[in-house]
């Protein structure tokens, strides 16, 4: 609905990750020059860390569209929680060879493949959090693997904040000496989130409308911690409310109405559904109450409009069909 009213090209705040939206933000532009130094080594373990909706994917996304296909063979499984057997498997499948059989005849294929043809292989482990400490031993043995003095695999470990615990443990510590580069996707700063909005709006064709009052985008990184993810479920939601409310104006009203209208959808009304993040109830004092009420009221009054809007698309969507 938003796109036909505002003239976007396409959805600006989609939630899959898409490499030609990247925002080169200056935690996004370290973590891709981590990765890229990781990758310069040509040997070893790079591990990207952030919390969901971060990122990671994204930036893996645009680091992989710039290699060589002639030169990487590039695989990537996404793991829960596997044996050590069993990622073993994954990552035989992955890369194309054989699974069947024993664990050693398999370790003998990944050897085999590793070591065939003249291109680089690159694993891609998405949610390494989710694996036990022996599937990462697993990892760190195929990191072994040498051809001609060099080593034919590297590994690019995904994973939330725990992985980072995960990799401190003492039963880890060969595989520690193996990191190469280690980076963590922090969120966008309030200057970052206003020009990442501006940014994804601008790549499907933004003119100026819908104009943003500056505390709307304000308020859009104190709602979602400047993460992507959330700064695109936000935004996407706002943009439907405008469009509804037929306004070409997104304002701080809206904006905040619209956040707690999705904490309440997403927590199921909780008890501290329209808390925004970071911000605890013991420490609410009586002005920000106040400010919560007159938001919650705003909220009512903007979901009788956008009621009444609907009705009256469903009534003209009617008569048009009679």
């Amino acid at each position: 609905m938003h796109i036909n009213r505002y003239g976007f090209r396409e959805q600006p705040f989609q939630m899959t990750p898409d490499a030609r939206l990247f925002f080169p933000s200056s935690v996004h532009s370290r973590a891709y020059a981590h990765l890229t130094y990781g990758l310069a080594q040509r040997e070893g373990f790079i591990v990207v860390t952030g919390e969901v909706g971060a990122g990671k994917t994204t930036l893996i996304e645009r680091l992989c569209g710039t290699l060589d296909p002639e030169g990487f063979s590039v695989a990537r499984i996404a793991t829960t929680q596997v044996s050590g057997d069993d990622v073993v498997r994954l990552v035989a499948d992955a890369f194309g060879a054989p699974s069947d059989g024993s664990k050693a005849r398999v370790l003998l294929e990944i050897a085999a493949m590793l070591r065939s043809g003249a291109r680089r292989h690159l694993l891609i482990v998405d949610e390494a959090q989710g694996l036990p400490l022996p599937a990462l031993e697993e990892l760190r043995m195929l990191s072994n693997v040498t051809d001609g003095g060099q080593a034919p695999l590297q590994t690019v470990l995904l994973g939330q904040p725990q992985l980072r615990r995960m990799l401190a443990s003492p039963d880890l510590d060969q595989l520690r000496q193996r990191v190469l580069a280690s980076y963590h996707l922090g969120g966008l700063s309030l200057e970052e989130t206003h020009a990442y909005v501006e940014h994804r709006l601008r790549a499907v064709g933004w003119n100026g409308c819908p104009s943003w009052e500056p505390h709307a985008l304000d308020l859009v990184h104190r709602y979602s911690g400047g993460i992507p993810r959330r700064i695109n479920r936000l935004c996407a939601r706002v943009l439907l409310a405008g469009s509804l409310e037929g306004t070409d104006e997104l304002t701080g009203s809206l904006v905040e109405a619209t956040a707690l209208e999705l904490e309440d959808d997403l927590s199921g009304g909780a008890p501290d559904a329209h808390c925004p993040e970071g911000l605890s109830r013991s420490g609410d004092t009586l002005d920000r109450l106040t400010d919560r009420v007159e938001a919650l009221e705003r909220l009512m009054a903007r979901r009788e409009r956008i009621f009444d809007r609907m009705s009256e698309l469903f009534s003209d969507g009617a008569r048009a069909r009679r």
